[in-house]
């Protein structure tokens, strides 16, 4: 349905500007010298929201806007995203997500300066990727699990059917989200994840959105930016590439 191209260009852009408005959301929160110092978890959860709203819908009639490896191995296991263009997608997700990355540092520049400099210098790597509140992997693993089968199912089953539910829109081009107004709706999925879900490992459901932003946070020059926490960078992968099979597993039962 989608040439090589687009795919990624759509998935390149889209992916950059989800990560450029999600960890824009967790700097502003996060960052001495924000105005949206401290403002919370509700705020860090309805950025992302908006941040999978403006990315999807700028992706999707080039690519379908996945903007997630998660979600394209669901479609894929579900039969709507061709095998053969799954390392195409996940190659030009992991390029966006660092694309976006490196935008939302330079965004906060002045920020992170700033923040190096304070008395007590909040960590940064919670502005690009994900952490335990409680450091358990088997429990980590399966909250990644549970909250990406949260968001890749009802995905798929927003079109009803193969035919329309996973990338073969009669007449349009809203790719995986059957039409555009399912767009909003996933964002407002992703926004109720964030509450519900997203309190033990702050939810990357989104290999790409997490690995992607920690690598570029092992290579900026960001002062005293502390651990990538390498140790912890397989869960956020793995978890929720499980959740997708498991989602794909359960959509074809039920078709």
């Amino acid at each position: 349905m989608y040439s090589h191209a687009d795919i990624v260009v759509g998935e390149v852009i889209g992916t950059a500007i989800l990560i450029l408005f999600g960890a824009g959301v967790c700097a502003a929160v996060t960052l001495h010298h924000s105005k949206a110092k401290g403002a919370g978890w509700v705020v860090i959860a309805f950025g992302w929201g908006m941040a999978v709203l403006a990315g999807a819908y700028t992706a999707a009639p080039l690519s379908g806007g996945h903007l997630n490896p998660a979600v394209t191995l669901g479609s894929a296991v579900a039969g709507g995203t061709e095998w053969s263009k799954v390392p195409l997608y996940v190659l030009a997700q992991m390029v966006g997500a660092a694309i976006g990355a490196v935008l939302a540092w330079a965004l906060y520049y002045a920020q992170f300066a700033a923040n190096a400099d304070q008395s007590k210098a909040q960590p940064t790597l919670g502005i690009f990727s994900t952490a335990p509140e409680i450091r358990k992997p088997a429990a980590n693993l399966m909250t990644e699990i549970i909250a990406t089968i949260g968001l890749v199912l009802p995905l798929l089953f927003f079109g009803q059917n193969k035919g329309i539910g996973i990338g073969q829109v009669p007449g349009a081009h809203a790719g995986i989200y059957g039409s555009g107004i399912n767009v909003l709706l996933v964002a407002l999925l992703v926004v109720g994840i964030g509450l519900s879900l997203g309190g033990p490992t702050g939810y990357a459901i989104n290999p790409a959105r997490d690995l992607g932003p920690r690598l570029v946070h092992a290579l900026l020059p960001i002062p005293n930016k502390g651990s990538s926490d390498w140790s912890y960078s397989w869960i956020p992968v793995a978890g929720p590439l499980i959740g997708a099979v498991l989602a794909g597993l359960v959509y074809n039962a039920a078709f």
